[in-house]
């Protein structure tokens, strides 16, 4: 497989002020090229030789008894949370708090990915399974670091632009021989564990006159394979689907919110949400969004899925739903019936989202004694940044507190309502906190029954957001935040300069309290996912580039190891021969990692592999190359101003504010040279990275247009002199 170059287009949500050029700019990067490789090694640890036969009798015997059976010792990591429940919990406690200390890298695997890399892996005797950007699987034989085969689904580079939030992948599912993946253009693919051949593959988009994609990992239940979708940024009605894992016919879907009322709804789950939206919105022209594109979690006993669903489409209420309404089944957890994909129950934690709060963050099921009883729980610590506690049998309410500061509602009263702050939902700019990248997004939590602990990685990322009164659905309108390509927020962003600080914190919360028992802050947001362990350890990785591990119950850091590039995904540990292994894949990304970075270096995606006792060498990590600040570039004043408004709806979400941030995985064009921003129209029109990512703008700007967008990358990075 060729090492790949990064694609040039696809992220969400910052913009900030430049005051002297009142420049609303969008904070995202893209890396222009990679200086650091290497090739898989390891230590050869013995066992029997990893043929074709012997991978497809291990891996066959993998289904919905055999996920359950692990749990019970943890011997695999069989499914993307480990377990049905979602716990992250390892009861392999050979790593502990004494031997932790000598824990030691054992090998690193190239995954030839330049992008975000927040794929969970999927482990079974010995044999690794790793989805990296662009949804290329990678199997790895974990007794020697080498590789066993790669898949990739060839996902079109030029369709990249399509999602708000990196080319990402969070892992595979694997059941009965196959390794089913989602790739990012929205199709689910069954491939053979033993070889790496394609064995099916199946379209689960419904619609692609829109721009949904894939990116979550997908779960198997019972002979059915589920996967949701993401896109709601881009005006898309979200639906999880299920396939048989044998064939991959669909044996059910389920919508999240109603269609076009004019015609018979799908269900009577739909006929009910129907009457908590307003029609006088249209919001079927847009979607209504809803997208389920991560969380889910499976209760046996009970014979119910959980999802966890997505923000509305626009973000602002009033304009998708005028009258107001709590818009079912935004930003809520459903149970559904695994068999028939029937609705069982909701609950609603961000009745009519409208600050992108998704409750897509992951879903942990647990059984937890409350007032001298023990209670089955859903556990749950979504975007809008209260923690809360469900009885999953039937979905009531039982307690929520907020984890971090927030700002748009006071708590939750008796009936599981939010109370709300009424600048929350005003037409005048508010100052959201958490923001939309959410207090936790994606990056997995865990939960160690020992302790009674859940561990939240936290965050806030400052936005401001000011509703727009005069948006229309799939218009591009200059200013209005990457509608050139598709999006549809009605909110302008960060019109008002935020006031709320960045953070980033490890949290270890007690769900039967409400309350923080211990916490790690961070350099930066955005760091990677948690697992817990027997051995009373958490491990979690860092946006400065470090793979930490911590003392359960007290907070007390215990080891560290660098890892170069910032960590997003969440680390798994299993067992090969006797010996307990923890391993975590390392690409620095996703939607916050697009356009920031908290280390000075970069490198591909990687896995890095540790026991106790591990002496391999940390390969080399190059420094990151910001460059000098863009000058030379002729421009007329005059154009700053227009250039700005159209940077804005084209380029920012991808590119950032030209010269204001040091750049992510994508490269900040306040740092290019001359000559690629004097020749700007060589590049937008037919340009030579359209195989990389980047969109053909030909029909979306004219030739003057990108003058003026020149006007507004060279001014910007002027004004930025200056003020130095």
């Amino acid at each position: 497989m060729k090492l790949r170059a990064p694609h040039y287009c696809s992220a969400q949500f910052v913009t900030r002020s430049i005051s002297k050029l009142n420049i609303a700019g969008v904070v995202i990067a893209l890396l222009g090229t990679i200086l650091w490789g290497t090739s898989a090694s390891g230590e050869d640890a013995g066992g029997q030789a990893l043929s074709p036969q012997r991978i497809q009798s291990i891996t066959s015997a993998i289904d919905s008894e055999a996920i359950i059976a692990n749990a019970k010792v943890t011997k695999d990591w069989l499914s993307y949370g480990l377990d049905y429940y979602e716990t992250r919990y390892s009861k392999l406690s050979q790593i502990n708090t004494e031997s932790v200390k000598n824990l030691g890298l054992k090998w690193t695997y190239n995954l030839e990915s330049l992008r975000g890399v927040e794929a969970t892996p999927l482990i079974v005797d010995g044999i690794m399974y790793v989805s990296a950007s662009w949804s290329v699987v990678h199997a790895i034989d974990v007794r020697t670091g080498k590789r066993i085969w790669t898949y990739d689904p060839e996902v079109p580079r030029t369709g990249g632009y399509k999602g708000c939030c990196d080319v990402v992948n969070r892992g595979v599912a694997l059941y009965k021989g196959k390794v089913f993946v989602g790739s990012y253009d929205g199709r689910l693919v069954a491939i053979d564990a033993a070889t790496g051949k394609k064995v099916w593959e199946k379209d689960t988009i419904i619609d692609h006159s829109h721009s949904y994609t894939v990116t979550g990992a997908p779960r198997v239940v019972k002979g059915k394979v589920l996967i949701g979708n993401g896109g709601a940024e881009f005006g898309v009605r979200g639906y999880i689907t299920a396939y048989d894992a044998e064939t991959g016919e669909q044996a059910w879907r389920w919508f999240v919110v109603p269609g076009d009322p004019s015609k018979p709804y799908e269900d009577e789950s739909m006929a009910a949400a129907a009457k908590t939206w307003d029609p006088a919105g249209k919001y079927w022209v847009n979607g209504g969004g809803g997208t389920p594109w991560d969380t889910m979690a499976y209760d046996p006993d009970l014979n119910l899925v959980y999802i966890g669903t997505g923000n509305g489409a626009p973000w602002t209420r009033n304009l998708r739903s005028p009258a107001g309404g709590d818009n079912l089944y935004l930003a809520s957890i459903v149970a559904l019936n695994p068999d028939t994909g029937k609705y069982v129950w909701h609950y609603q934690e961000t009745p009519g989202d409208n600050w992108d709060y998704t409750s897509t963050q992951q879903i942990i099921l647990a059984d937890i004694m409350l007032n001298g009883q023990e209670r089955k729980v859903i556990l749950h610590a979504p975007k809008n940044g209260f923690f809360f506690v469900i009885d999953r049998t039937n979905g009531k309410f039982i307690s929520a507190k907020n984890y971090v500061d927030v700002n748009w509602a006071t708590g939750y009263d008796a009936s599981g309502r939010p109370i709300e702050v009424p600048e929350a939902r005003s037409d005048k700019s508010f100052d959201s906190i958490p923001g939309p990248f959410g207090a936790h997004n994606w990056h997995p939590m865990s939960f160690n029954p020992q302790t009674g602990l859940v561990y939240i990685p936290a965050q806030n990322v400052p936005m401001n957001l000011t509703a727009q009164k005069n948006w229309t659905h799939n218009a591009s309108v200059p200013g209005n935040p990457m509608s050139g390509l598709g999006w549809n927020l009605g909110y302008d962003v960060n019109l008002t300069p935020p006031k709320s600080q960045p953070f980033g914190r490890l949290i270890a919360w007690d769900p039967v309290k409400q309350e923080q028992v211990w916490k790690q802050d961070y350099a930066s947001p955005w760091n990677g996912g948690t697992l817990a362990t027997a051995g009373n350890l958490v491990f979690q990785g860092t946006a400065d580039g470090r793979f930490v591990a911590y003392n359960a119950k007290t907070g007390e850091k215990l080891w560290d190891s660098p890892t170069g590039t910032g960590v997003v995904a969440g680390p798994a540990t299993y067992l090969v021969d006797g010996t307990q292994y923890v391993s975590v894949a390392v690409g620095w990304g996703g939607v916050y990692g697009e356009m920031q970075r908290a280390t000075d270096k970069e490198g591909p995606g990687t896995v890095f592999t540790f026991a106790i006792g591990g002496k391999a060498p940390l390969p080399e990590f190059a420094k990151y190359p910001i460059g000098d600040l863009l000058e030379g570039v002729k421009y007329d004043v005059a154009n700053v101003g227009p250039g700005t408004q159209l940077y804005v709806s084209h380029c920012g979400f991808c590119h950032g504010t030209p010269g204001v941030d040091k750049g992510g995985n994508i490269k900040n064009l306040g740092y290019s040279d001359s000559a690629t921003i004097a020749n700007l129209k060589d590049i937008v029109f037919k340009g030579p990275f359209m195989s990389l990512g980047m969109p053909d703008f030909t029909g979306r700007l004219s030739d003057d247009d990108v003058v003026k967008i020149q006007a507004f990358i060279q001014g910007t990075a002027d004004a930025i002199r200056s003020k130095k």
